[in-house]
């Protein structure tokens, strides 16, 4: 290829990765024994994967509906890049990097600023009916020069976490999976004098309780709905 053809296309992709906030998934290809184990009884493991693929489903079709952003999924293992490109081939697919989800988080919302996008916006794969509102709300704090937005969640953690320049010590000096990581990750936020706005409260699905509450959503859950109320029904729920 010629040269300045070749530099001209190099220019046209880094000005398309700016032009639109990154709308991340992080998840995980669903297989028995890795996914949703909390759910572990009443469900067994075969039930608590297909709700979860359900959920990818549905959380895919909710990211098609945010106008203007790049949708992502990050995945993991780094075997599973066939599963995701048949999940959502519309989408760009990453692989996580690192040792830990602090680590997995820092990596992918660095490497995503560094080439130059002018947001993320990071969301988990535990919220199926997480009204969009909130994550369009996200999005238009940070493009209206926020630094940092969470919503947090009722379990102590967030599920999206918005960022507008690189921040990986957010990630990393907290211990993620407990009941303090909003607040520490507040605590750091405030260190670094970040400009930070919090969305409504919401919840992840992680426990069998939390599966009543998802039923009664006013969510329509296209996938999970009709599995949800089977798997409930066989469970005695």
């Amino acid at each position: 290829m010629h040269r300045s053809r070749r530099l001209y296309l190099n220019r046209r992709y880094r000005h398309a990765v700016s032009v639109h906030p990154a709308l991340v998934m992080m998840a995980r290809r669903p297989e028995p024994g890795r996914v949703k184990t909390r759910l572990c009884p009443p469900l067994t493991p075969e039930q608590a994967t297909a709700l979860y693929e359900a959920f990818l489903y549905d959380l895919t079709a909710l990211l098609r509906s945010v106008r203007g952003v790049q949708p992502i999924i990050a995945y993991a293992p780094e075997t599973a890049a066939d599963y995701f490109a048949s999940l959502a081939p519309d989408f760009a697919h990453r692989p996580q990097v690192g040792a830990d989800l602090g680590e997995r988080m820092a990596a992918i919302t660095n490497a995503l600023l560094n080439e130059g996008a002018p947001a993320v916006v990071v969301i988990g794969s535990d919220s199926p009916d997480l009204p969009v509102t909130f994550i369009e709300q996200a999005i238009a704090e940070l493009t209206n020069g926020g630094d940092l937005v969470l919503g947090p969640a009722s379990d102590g953690g967030y599920y999206p976490v918005g960022l507008r320049q690189p921040a990986p010590t957010l990630f990393t000096d907290v211990t993620m999976s407990t009941p303090t990581v909003l607040r520490d990750t507040l605590v750091i936020a405030e260190q670094l004098r970040l400009k930070t706005s919090l969305l409504p409260l919401w919840y992840d699905i992680d426990t069998f309780t939390d599966l009543h509450r998802l039923i009664a959503s006013s969510a329509s859950l296209t996938h999970t709905r009709p599995l949800l109320e089977h798997v409930l029904a066989q469970a005695g729920g």
